[in-house]
């Protein structure tokens, strides 16, 4: 029988969703989730969760300015930077994507700058070829990743969620609010946002009881803001998204496990980037390439044995891994303690820490 993306419903009031991260970013709450009853935590009490020897696996992207506005003649195009292709050309979603035909020229106003519109996909997607405008020699015209840089932070802006109200736009807070603590590599569209907890306090008291932390990359596109237009769950597609998983990381990981350690993805991204490096034994290995896995229920986890991740949207891929992970009808229950104990839900919001399920790995 097939999954339906109905049976991953549930009501949510307009009110638990947060427009703001708690302050300090560890004095969230924390909802531990295992088979029983749910337990009332805070971030702040997950060194104390752990036990030594456990490696804490995050994710290092950086979210990019990936919100701009081209000009097509008179005509806006809005335009969601979703991913760099191996070519130095971006893969974008685009508002009023009808206006735009192949070989068209966007301006972005105030720069020098130009894209080339490639190719037009269905759904309102495109490829962009961003050059400067001033060279006529189109190959010589491309830029290098410090112009495309200066670019993104003069014209671009950050794509919030469209649950986070913003009529005026990012405030300044958002720029540091909506960037985790172990960003480094520029790329992401969207935050990897269970990373949004950690401070280097957390950090420091986690490695005082025995418990290191590794990073990977997984650059967030633009697809995680898209909803599931089907029912029926075999029809979604999930949109691909550039991960590292370097030799290093990969090497902590599997010396973790075989010294009985347990592995905790911070985050989805985390999860489905190291669940796309495993072998079918379960050891992680070096990656570096696209993965569009998209879990659900009876997906047989090889790698993590605890997920640290946010409240996420109904009918959500999202709702559907954490309920892969920890037991559909355990997040069910979680999620209705959650709501009425008045947790707040996705980007900005509160945590849960689940524990892997054993009749579901």
């Amino acid at each position: 029988m097939s999954l339906l993306a109905s049976d991953f419903d549930f009501p949510l009031p307009p009110e638990r969703i947060a427009q703001a991260p708690a302050r300090p970013r560890e004095s969230a709450r924390l909802l531990e989730v295992r088979a029983g009853m749910p337990i009332d935590r805070v971030v702040a009490d997950l060194p104390s969760l752990l036990q030594p020897g456990d490696l804490v696996v995050a994710n290092d992207t950086r979210v990019i300015p990936a919100q701009l506005t081209g000009m097509r003649g008179d005509a806006r195009i809005g335009i969601t930077l979703d991913r760099m292709l191996p070519d130095g050309t971006w893969h974008v979603l685009v508002r009023n994507a009808r206006r735009l035909r192949d070989q068209d020229v966007l301006r972005f106003e105030g720069t020098d700058i130009v894209a080339r519109v490639l190719s037009r996909e269905v759904g309102g997607t495109a490829v962009l070829r961003f050059v400067a405008a001033a060279i006529d020699d189109e190959a010589s015209a491309v830029l290098d990743a410090a112009t495309f840089d200066s670019f993104l932070r003069g014209a671009g802006r950050l794509a919030l969620p469209p649950y986070i109200a913003r009529p005026d736009g990012p405030t300044p807070d958002d720029s540091s609010d909506y960037q985790t603590m172990f960003a480094s590599h520029d790329g992401a569209v969207a935050a990897p946002t269970a990373g949004l907890h950690f401070t280097p306090a957390l950090l420091a008291q986690a490695l005082e009881r025995g418990i290191r932390h590794v990073t990977v990359t997984l650059h967030v596109g633009a697809g995680t803001f898209l909803p599931m237009r089907e029912d029926d769950v075999s029809a979604h597609r999930m949109h691909p998204e550039r991960g590292i998983v370097t030799r290093q990381a990969a090497d902590a990981i599997n010396a973790t496990r075989a010294a009985g350690g347990r592995i905790v993805a911070v985050g989805t991204t985390s999860l489905r980037l190291l669940e796309s490096a495993a072998s079918p034994d379960g050891e992680v290995r070096p990656f570096d390439g696209e993965t569009s896995l998209f879990i659900t229920p009876g997906h047989r986890f090889r790698t993590a044995d605890l997920l640290l991740t946010n409240f996420h949207l109904p009918r959500s891929t999202l709702f559907m891994l954490v309920c892969a992970f920890a037991g559909q009808q355990t997040m069910r229950d979680a999620y209705a303690h959650a709501i009425a104990g008045g947790y707040r839900f996705y980007s900005y919001g509160d945590a849960t820490l689940l524990h892997r399920v054993p009749d579901v790995a």
